[in-house]
């Protein structure tokens, strides 16, 4: 494996809202002159190798991808952090890999290091004529690093980015890694186990804890993925008063009434923007539906502002100044005027249409998981804070998604979770206004759980109020798989902060 010592001192992540003090940052690669699984099998030897450094020099350890986190959940205050973006080798699977009661295709497994970044893993798999299932509003995280912080999706029905890894290969100690994989679903076979030189683990429990740990399992070196074949979005944006047809459907995914391009078809993808300060005139809604893959379509193209249809507020907030209150209605309409343009029809593969890899801008977003029956609640919250603790120099947006079964998702309300997100221009009045927020749906006992990866406010009291027996489930599955020494190694302070270190 390369290594190589920067030295370090100070880290920012990408969205530049905080810098962490640490001790230095490794970047590490594969060894150019092996081939994929020599060189990955090469690469775990040398990762446990930082392993066991940092055990002897009482020094905790944190793999960062892509930086693309608001919380420090990827950081380690005084301590080493790794750089793993250049480990990204891809291994597609041999029948031969896979036990017989494997029920899915084979040929749509493929095994991916932990620094291959969604943008590289839709370039490669569209050569395969394969796409993800689905990826977050923008594809600039790594797949493990979406994955680690239960990273949202895109689409309705399917889940997150979590929900369609099926293989975990874990390195937990200087003398031992891991492939976790659920008992109840098993997929790999003894032979790709010899191949990889690693011991199988088949626990639906550890494994669902283990999906979204951020990074405090252990170094997640490989992850095996499902993926489908290759297909289409037609993308599409339109004006809907927020009126009772409106309303009825965010609480209920019943779309039938509300006239969208595809008729009454359901949307792979449905989502809802709200500006504060333009709703007489209709909330902003997106419908993508998904089409098979042709040749002949038309790429889709971004607007006169450089925003593509699949872009979310906060690809593009950062650019929105802050301003003094009197101003905000009017700076934020401005802004938003040739950004957030209707459309329709526009086409493209999902890393074409959710194809954002940059930070514009030094933006503020917090996302919230609640139950369907809240939403319309939520929104009158919403306004009415924005009227009386405001104004919020930003967006409300809202997307729709299916459960997860990860034990620590923020995805975990029954059947579908509405994650409502706020994205603004970087300030402490914004940072103000979603404790505002915060604090009024715990007054009225709305049933809330944050993004891990972006602003929260938590604390051990208010995680377990979130997650209930799924936290103690969690700690146990980490305790199982790290020894004191490991659990040391794989700590960091914002996992006590929230109480998951023990």
């Amino acid at each position: 494996m390369k290594l190589i010592k920067t030295g370090q001192k100070q880290w920012p992540n990408r969205h530049e809202t905080f810098t962490e003090t640490i001790k230095d940052l490794y970047i590490v690669a594969n060894e150019s002159n092996l081939d994929a699984l020599e060189g990955y099998k090469d690469t775990t030897k040398g990762l446990q190798n930082l392993v066991r450094q940092a055990i002897q020099s009482n020094t905790s350890i944190r793999t960062v991808g892509a930086g693309w986190s608001w919380t420090k959940i990827a950081t380690v205050k005084d301590g080493i952090m790794i750089d793993t973006m250049q480990l990204n080798s891809l291994m597609y699977i041999s029948p031969q890999g896979v036990v017989p009661a494997y029920q899915g295709d084979v040929k749509k497994l493929v095994f991916a290091q932990c620094g291959n970044g969604i943008w590289e893993l839709n370039d490669a798999l569209r050569k395969k004529n394969l796409s993800l299932k689905t990826c977050g509003a923008s594809n600039g995280q790594t797949i493990v690093g979406a994955m680690s912080t239960g990273a949202h999706g895109s689409t309705i029905d399917i889940g997150g980015v979590q929900d369609y890894v099926v293989g975990l290969h874990i390195i937990v100690s200087p003398d031992r890694h891991i492939y976790v994989e659920r008992k109840s679903a098993p997929v790999v076979s003894t032979l790709l186990m010899q191949k990889l030189e690693t011991e199988l683990v088949q626990d639906d429990d550890l494994f669902n804890a283990a999906l979204v740990s951020f990074g405090s399992f252990g170094i997640i070196h490989g992850v095996m993925m499902e993926t489908e074949d290759l297909f289409l979005l037609e993308t599409n944006m339109q004006r809907i008063p927020y009126t009772a047809p409106l309303k009825n459907a965010m609480q209920t995914l019943d779309i039938s009434a509300l006239n969208l391009p595809g008729g009454i078809e359901r949307p792979f993808h449905f989502s809802v923007t709200i500006n504060p300060y333009d709703l007489q005139n209709g909330a902003h809604v997106y419908a993508h539906y998904k089409r098979p893959y042709r040749k002949d379509y038309l790429k889709a193209k971004h607007n006169s502002a450089g925003i593509g249809p699949g872009d979310d507020a906060a690809c593009f907030i950062g650019k929105l100044s802050d301003a003094a209150p009197a101003l905000v209605p009017t700076i934020v309409n401005l802004f938003l005027s040739n950004r957030l343009k209707p459309f329709t029809g526009k086409t493209g593969t999902l890393g074409e249409i959710f194809d954002n890899t940059d930070i514009r801008g030094k933006g503020l977003s917090t996302a919230l998981g609640i139950p369907l029956n809240m939403v319309n609640r939520v929104i009158d919250i919403l306004l009415e804070l924005n009227r009386t603790s405001g104004p919020f120099t930003g967006l409300f947006s809202f997307r729709f998604i299916r459960k997860s079964n990860a034990t620590m998702a923020f995805t975990h309300f029954p059947e579908f979770t509405c994650i409502f997100e706020m994205d603004g221009a970087y300030s402490e009045r914004a940072k103000l206004f979603y404790s505002a927020v915060w604090n009024k749906l715990e007054a009225e006992n709305i049933p809330f759980t944050f993004h891990w990866g972006k602003v929260t406010e938590l604390n051990p009291a208010l995680v377990a109020k979130m997650y209930g027996g799924n936290v103690g489930a969690w700690i146990a599955a980490r305790k199982s798989v790290l020894d004191a020494d490991n659990l040391k190694v794989f700590s960091n302070p914002l996992l006590k902060e929230w109480g998951l270190e023990v």
